[in-house]
């Protein structure tokens, strides 16, 4: 029974780990979706900055500047999105798409001439890297049965972006729900002839939630980059943003559904990384690329058959052009 519960707790510690990245972008994806912009640019932004803080981290050997770093990529390519969006009223999705596209390119190919590695760069130090806190007494108090275990294993141990994820999903509730600026954001989302004859610049708040976007995509890119793994590689995202706005949608664009998506998400994961070579009764040991393709097919089975009864912000996607 201990070795049962063990297993599920240390399932669950993965799961916060895998998740983390998603939580992040999903709620990157809320502040810009809120506002009426359609981000479909989360995967570029979040490799991007996994792209720019694994190169940082290689050469100024701090986690903290390659963090800065990743974010101010991120937060750049948002504003592109930004002025293709709100300054000239683009169509949303082209202009994500083309931002994907641009830094799955161009990530490789800086890659390539900086460290001469094919893409990747060179293996992080754990001083370069964000590495697991180990909570106070945690050693002591894990040898307690229940408690200790899930003191030790679960609760402690993470990085610190971990924490700042989970933290993160109450206070954008607050934001969004509870502040003047979140009432404003929906506002913009839904009618934004409505804010600006209150007087409010409808571009501003936009701009303002696509910032947001981007620091929180920064700290997501990071964190795949140099805490969860020791370096970049070529599309280490994976389709992590992708899989994050699914979440966000399946999610009604609400903070805690969409953290309970994430979690979902991230279940999946860690099963399918615990799961191989694993023989399961009466099916027998399942293939591996099947294992890893749970999460995408859960992403389109999610997008199929929710996406239809989750409402959008009524104005998303839709240029604004304030009256004179």
């Amino acid at each position: 029974m201990d070795d049962i519960f063990s297993v599920l707790v240390l399932t669950l510690d993965a799961t916060l780990r895998v998740a983390t990245p998603l939580i992040l972008a999903a709620m990157a994806g809320l502040f810009s979706e809120r506002s009426g912009i359609i981000d479909i640019s989360l995967e570029g932004k979040m490799l991007g900055a996994a792209f720019i803080s694994a190169c940082t981290a290689a050469v100024t050997g701090s986690a903290w500047l390659a963090l800065m770093a990743g974010i101010g990529v991120s937060v750049a390519l948002a504003l592109l999105h930004g002025l293709a969006c709100i300054t000239y009223r683009g169509n949303h999705v082209v202009s994500a798409v083309a931002i994907n596209i641009l830094v799955a390119g161009l990530t490789v190919v800086l890659g390539i001439a900086w460290f001469e590695r094919g893409g990747t760069t060179p293996a992080l130090p754990s001083e370069a890297r964000f590495m697991p806190i180990e909570w106070p007494l945690a050693e002591i108090i894990g040898q307690l049965p229940v408690l200790g275990t899930l003191y030790k294993e679960l609760l402690s141990g993470h990085n610190l972006l971990v924490y700042v994820a989970l933290l993160l999903v109450p206070l954008s509730w607050w934001v969004i729900y509870r502040s003047r600026f979140g009432l404003r954001l929906r506002a913009v989302g839904e009618n934004p002839q409505a804010v600006d004859t209150a007087g409010i610049s409808v571009a501003f708040l936009r701009y303002r939630a696509v910032i947001i976007c981007g620091v929180l995509c920064g700290i997501a890119g990071t964190y795949i980059a140099i805490a969860q793994n020791a370096g970049f590689t070529r599309d280490m995202t994976a389709g992590q943003g992708y899989i994050a706005l699914a979440a966000m949608i399946f999610g009604k664009w609400r903070p805690a559904p969409a953290l309970l998506a994430c979690l979902m998400f991230g279940l999946l994961d860690a099963l399918a990384i615990r799961m191989q070579g694993v023989p399961v009764p009466v099916i027998g040991e399942v293939p591996v690329p099947l294992i890893q393709a749970l999460p995408y097919i859960l992403t389109v089975i999610l997008l199929a058959g929710f996406i239809g009864k989750a409402v959008a912000p009524k104005a998303i996607g839709e240029p604004y052009l304030k009256e004179r």
